[in-house]
Formats: C-alpha cells, sequence, structure tokens
C-alpha cells in the first residue's frame, strides 16, 4: 500500500531569532505513522495551509509514481 501523507497540524509558532515578528506557524506532516516532517513557514494561516497542503499533494503524487515502479519490477 502506497503511503499517504496529510497535515497532522498547523499551529502558530515564535519567528526564529533572526526573523522579523511577522506571522510564522509550524506544520506536521506525517504518513501512515512511519514518516513525520515538520517544518515552519512564514505568512497567514491561509498562505501557509495552502502551501503545506501543495507540500502534501507532491509527496503524494511522488510516493505513486515511485510504488508503480517497484511493482513492474
Amino acid at each position: 500500500m502506497t503511503p499517504t501523507y496529510e497535515i497532522v497540524s498547523i499551529k502558530r509558532a515564535k519567528p526564529p531569532l533572526d526573523a522579523d515578528d511577522a506571522d510564522w506557524y509550524e506544520y506536521v506532516i506525517a504518513s501512515d505513522d512511519t514518516n513525520t516532517i515538520h517544518g515552519c513557514r512564514q505568512g497567514s494561516l491561509k498562505a501557509v495551509t495552502s502551501a503545506v497542503e501543495a507540500i502534501v499533494a507532491q509527496l503524494n503524487e511522488r510516493h505513486a509514481k515511485k510504488r508503480k515502479k517497484e511493482k513492474k519490477s
């Protein structure tokens, strides 16, 4: 079965020390409890959510293609 990545959480975070006080968010993406990705992005909640959704879509697409190649072998 191909791992399915999904957003676990997106929450407000403190800005990095060298960054301005703009909005920062931490996010967590997980796949079937085997892989967890933690990240941080600057922007509005809407913009960060959209960006993280795009990351999840790319991860799922990449892993689906990888799985198809493994089945052909």
